[in-house]
C-alpha cells in the first residue's frame, strides 16, 4: 500500500479539550507519524504520514477528536511523502504556541 502525507487543519473547540494528547495516542495507535500543534488562530494543526489506509483512519479520527472537543471544520492537503518522521509528536512552540 501507498504511504502518503496530509497535512489537516481542525477548526472549532480543539484547544485546551485534549485534542493533541487524545490524537498523540490515537496516532501511535494507527502507526503514523507526524505532528500536531495549537496555532494562534484557535485551530489545530497536524502533519501525518504512513499508509493511506491509516492516514485516513486518523483523519476520520480527528472529525470527533477528544471527547470533549467539538469539530466544526476539517481541511485535508495532500502533500508529497517525505518520510521524515520517526513517530507523531505533540508540538509545543517558544513563547506560545503558533
Amino acid at each position: 500500500m501507498a504511504k502518503v502525507r496530509d497535512r489537516v487543519m481542525v477548526e472549532g473547540r480543539v484547544q485546551g479539550v485534549y485534542y493533541r494528547s487524545c490524537a498523540e495516542e490515537e496516532a501511535r495507535r494507527l502507526g503514523v507519524t507526524g505532528w500536531i500543534h495549537n496555532r494562534r488562530d484557535g485551530r489545530v494543526e497536524m502533519v501525518i504520514e504512513g499508509e493511506e489506509r491509516d492516514v485516513k483512519a486518523m483523519i476520520a479520527w480527528s472529525r470527533q477528536g477528544s471527547p470533549v472537543s467539538r469539530v466544526e471544520n476539517v481541511e485535508v492537503v495532500r502533500e508529497p511523502y517525505a518520510g521524515e518522521f520517526n513517530d507523531f509528536r505533540v508540538l509545543y512552540m517558544r513563547g506560545g504556541d503558533e
